[in-house]
């Protein structure tokens, strides 16, 4: 009886929380009206070890993108920081920075998107603020 119950309380609530709009959803890109994240995403930490940034790699319109998001908690405690969202292309050396956009005190930044699906890539993510910076990546994909 019970498992009846909590069953059809459960769907229900799966059918409000879709009418709610909150259904998972692919993002939107710049100038790509739906893309996919491929890959874990990466976290920026700073140096007490508090993550304050995510970093995801995202494909669509046959390009890679990058995403860099900056916490509500650092933006809020902050005032003024400065971001960068890149595509690193991995040759078997060092990574090569490609598509790189960046912005000063905002929430969010998405490259412009990188011919790159036939390479292994990975995000690359940046924070600054002050006199610190702090790096993070999503995990490669080839």
């Amino acid at each position: 009886m019970f498992s009846k119950i909590a069953s059809t309380v459960g769907a229900a609530a799966v059918v409000a929380a879709a009418m709610l709009g909150f259904t998972a959803q692919a993002q939107a890109a710049p100038g790509c009206a739906r893309v996919d994240q491929i890959g874990s995403t990466g976290y920026i930490t700073n140096s007490a070890g508090t993550q304050i940034a995510s970093v995801k790699q995202f494909k669509g319109c046959n390009k890679n993108f990058a995403y860099t998001y900056v916490w509500e908690g650092f933006r809020s405690s902050h005032s003024q920081w400065y971001f960068c969202a890149s595509i690193a292309k991995e040759d078997g050396g060092r990574p090569t920075l490609m598509d790189t956009k960046c912005e000063l005190n905002k929430a969010e930044v998405w490259s412009s998107g990188a011919s790159t699906l036939s390479s292994c890539t990975h995000a690359a993510g940046l924070v600054q603020w002050g006199s610190n910076e702090r790096q993070g990546k999503s995990s490669t994909r080839c």
